[in-house]
């Protein structure tokens, strides 16, 4: 390198130097003073930050929010003063084609077998148990139409009984959990069309599901306490 090259470079160098210096401490300069901007912008508008936060979501309003159900009051006491200050309706357990079923049915299962029962509106949480809690949660308060019992009580078969309108908004759905559920139990699970099940059809099911009385034994049984 010719010797004025080499002494315009060693002039040149420093200068580069001092300039990326002054354009890092220039950035770091900005940095600095855009944070203070920010930090006093938030100190300045902190009141309307705290009013939002006290009216809830800044996007309130703009759309309903549903607003969740009050608790469920839980001390008998709370439960006995809110009963106290209602009224109370008789409410038919089964609708008027509901019980048409229920009688049609209930004669033809005592017909196969005297010991057997009919009952209607079952709670799925009185007759099923799980050690999954939300397993259980999931038909605790589910209901099948009528279920047939055998002389100990025991649930054997679930009929539902599905009317013109049945199928509307999520039933299907809630049937599908409900059969579910009885199926990895061992209850049988059956429907009941209205409007296409025959009193011939349904007779042939209650034949099908009914397990007929055991014949009498030589000796009678003795009696027992209640």
């Amino acid at each position: 390198m010719p010797p004025e090259l080499s002494e315009q470079a060693q002039q040149i160098i420093p200068l580069l130097g001092i300039l990326l210096a002054g354009v890092f401490a220039g950035m770091a300069l900005e940095r600095f003073l855009s944070s203070k901007r920010r930090q006093e912008w938030k100190r300045r508008n902190k009141w309307r930050w705290e009013r939002e936060r006290r009216k809830g979501d800044i996007l309130d309003g703009l759309w309903p929010v549903p607003k969740p159900p009050p608790p469920k009051p839980t001390d008998p006491a709370d439960q006995l003063r809110i009963v106290m200050s209602a009224d109370f309706t008789i409410q038919p357990l089964l609708n008027k084609s509901e019980v048409r079923v229920f009688k049609e049915l209930d004669r033809m299962v005592i017909g196969c077998n005297p010991a057997w029962q009919v009952m209607a509106q079952v709670s799925l949480g009185e007759i099923l148990r799980s050690s999954d809690a939300d397993a259980y949660s999931c038909i605790n308060s589910k209901r099948v139409d009528l279920l047939l019992v055998d002389e100990n009580c025991s649930p054997k078969h679930a009929l539902e009984y599905q009317g013109h309108a049945h199928h509307q908004g999520k039933a299907a759905a809630r049937d599908a959990v409900k059969k579910e559920a009885l199926r990895r139990a061992g209850i049988g699970y059956h429907e009941i069309i209205g409007g296409h099940t025959t009193p011939s059809e349904l007779k042939r099911l209650v034949e099908k599901l009914v397990l007929r009385p055991a014949p009498p034994d030589s000796e009678p049984a003795a009696e027992t306490d209640l």
